[in-house]
């Protein structure tokens, strides 16, 4: 028996006398005729068009061998999969590419990566081995999943697409976490989850051409513009969303004119705006270097396409760790990343350039602990007092150093002896203000200037993420890096109350966010924009109210201490 959502019961319980199909029998009352006659057109109208017809339409929505749907799109029939009680997963791949080539947007509906299973997943593009990647790996990867909600059966709905995380170098959308079925459900929109090329086969390429990820991430755009009024998706609904590099990707496309038509809201997650966009000096100065690892001259493109693909990845490893050595504005985290290159990506967005002038309605936000996967990770025993300014003199050089060591903002609480300070809390508090909260912050403030309509918030409730788990840090109470995402998703396998607790009013927040551009809804605390300097960031999470602003104050990151995108130049 099949769970119905509440949605369908009104309408079943109209169309329980009716044998599904069959022609209605007329009745002496001519109104009680008409009515029986609406109610088949009706049923017939959605079996014949709408997805989850099955839902309506007499098929198996648990048997995955028969809870097949097909759904008639202009660039062929598309079939997906049952993947619950209330949404169907649709995977595609939405477009190819020559390797080192711009991607082309597909023109007829295909599984990924030659299957034939409406039920299989694609494929990772290719990435150094790790456990988030459980599929195999292909260049052949340009792919999406479609998750549709049973409430795109009966009224057009909103569409989302996440742009996943990884430092651009490792990640999927079938990562954990990432199944969009609840979160399809819960919000009743459409959402797609797409993946990207990686590393040095989206970000670099021996003929010189940057930003071939973004790109990718335009034709998936196309795509669904083309393909969602098929699934009932509304096309000028359309938010993008992504976490980490994923939310990079995402401001990415705010710079990118020629996608601005393509979506109308984002949501930016734990984007690590210290760094910025990279210019295209340190990008072909990256792009030389990728340019002497290959076996081949750069215009053989035989020879180009002769290389193994492991042999790629394996080169995009060593340009990856050699890149700061190379220049240190590329940054360890994510050295190949998004291209100011003037004419596809035309402004940094950040506080080098005149804000371009902004339209879109977004919301930015910060996990409380992003920084305590990494310091926890290096440093795994407490650290004294004197190790703070060692340390951030060792990553930040010595003149902003000396006024982090000296701000108040970093000082050691009067009730506390320094014999009894573990450094480490000061380090993690200084890496998520630097490379996360106040950049985001900064840029929150900058966008909403420029005309544009912000919400900022910070988590203070998550779920640990599995890159997270052999962290004691993050394992015992610590909300670190990712740990927003299976709240977002709504993914989590076992929640506590107040865990459940905040994911129900995430979605209820985004629900509201991609049908009317407010993340405001009844039952909820008012989340105010960003106004001027106050930027009104929300906790999401505990008993709510306002994050101080500590800081990310204007007047302390960004202008007394500089992030490292204005310290070396865009």
């Amino acid at each position: 028996m099949v769970a119905l959502p509440g949605l369908f019961v009104p309408l079943l319980l109209l169309l329980c006398a009716l044998p599904l199909g069959a022609t209605p029998v007329p009745q002496a009352s001519p109104a009680g005729t008409r009515r029986q006659y609406a109610i088949a057109e009706l049923l017939s109208f959605l079996c014949s068009i709408k997805p989850l017809n099955f839902l309506l339409c007499g098929g198996n929505f648990q048997g995955l061998g028969n809870g097949t749907v097909t759904i008639s799109t202009p660039v062929g029939d598309a079939t997906g999969s049952a993947d619950s009680s209330a949404a169907a997963r649709f995977a595609v791949r939405y477009a190819t590419a020559t390797r080192w080539q711009e991607s082309v947007m597909a023109t007829k509906w295909e599984f990924p990566n030659g299957a034939t299973d409406p039920s299989a997943l694609p494929l990772a593009c290719p990435q150094t081995q790790n456990d988030l990647v459980t599929t195999g790996q292909s260049e052949d990867c340009l792919s999406m999943i479609l998750y549709v909600p049973a409430a795109a059966a009966v009224s057009k709905v909103p569409a989302m697409m996440w742009i996943h995380g990884g430092s651009f170098v490792i990640g999927s959308a079938t990562n954990p976490g990432l199944d969009g079925a609840a979160l399809a459900e819960a919000t009743g929109s459409i959402i797609a989850v797409v993946q990207y090329r990686l590393g040095a086969l989206g970000f670099l390429s021996p003929g010189g051409q940057s930003n071939l990820a973004v790109k990718d991430m335009i034709n998936a755009l196309q795509f669904l513009q083309r393909v969602l009024p098929s699934f009932n998706g509304d096309t000028s609904k359309v938010t993008i969303a992504g976490q980490s590099s994923g939310a990079t990707m995402v401001r990415a496309l705010l710079a990118t004119p020629s996608a601005s038509g393509l979506f109308r809201s984002a949501s930016i997650h734990s984007d690590p705006m210290n760094y910025g966009f990279l210019s295209p000096g340190t990008f072909q100065t990256l792009n030389n270097f990728l340019k002497t690892q290959l076996s081949c001259d750069s215009s053989d493109s035989a020879c180009l396409n002769n290389i193994s693909t492991d042999d790629i990845v394996g080169i995009s490893t060593n340009v990856f760790n050699t890149a700061t050595s190379l220049d240190a504005s590329a940054g360890a985290a994510m050295p190949m990343r998004p291209v100011t290159d003037g004419s596809l990506i035309t402004s940094p967005l950040d506080i080098t350039a005149n804000f371009p002038r902004q339209s879109k309605t977004i919301i930015v936000s910060t996990v409380e602990h992003e920084a305590g996967p990494t310091i926890y990770s290096i440093f795994t025993d407490s650290l004294p007092e004197a190790a703070f300014a060692s340390v951030c003199n060792a990553s930040l050089g010595p003149d902003r150093t000396s006024k982090i060591v000296n701000s108040q903002h970093y000082a050691i609480p009067a009730s506390d002896s320094t014999s009894d300070v573990d450094a480490r809390v000061q380090l993690e508090t200084v890496g998520t203000d630097q490379v996360w909260r106040c950049p985001s912050w900064t840029f929150a403030r900058a966008f909403a200037a420029a005309g544009g309509k912000v919400y900022v918030g910070k988590y203070v409730v998550g779920v640990t993420y599995p890159d997270n788990e052999d962290i004691a840090f993050c394992k015992d109470g610590g909300i670190c890096h990712e740990d927003d995402i299976q709240v977002v998703f709504g993914t989590a396998s076992s929640p506590t109350r107040e865990q459940k607790s905040l994911a129900t009013q995430i979605q209820a927040r985004l629900k509201s966010f991609l049908a009317s551009g407010t993340p405001n809804t009844r039952g909820y605390q008012s989340w105010s924009t960003v106004s001027g300097s106050n930027v009104n960031a929300l906790v999401l999470g505990g008993s709510g109210g306002s994050a101080d602003v500590g800081a990310c104050d204007p007047s302390f990151w960004g202008q007394e201490v500089p992030y490292d995108y204005q310290l070396f130049g865009n």
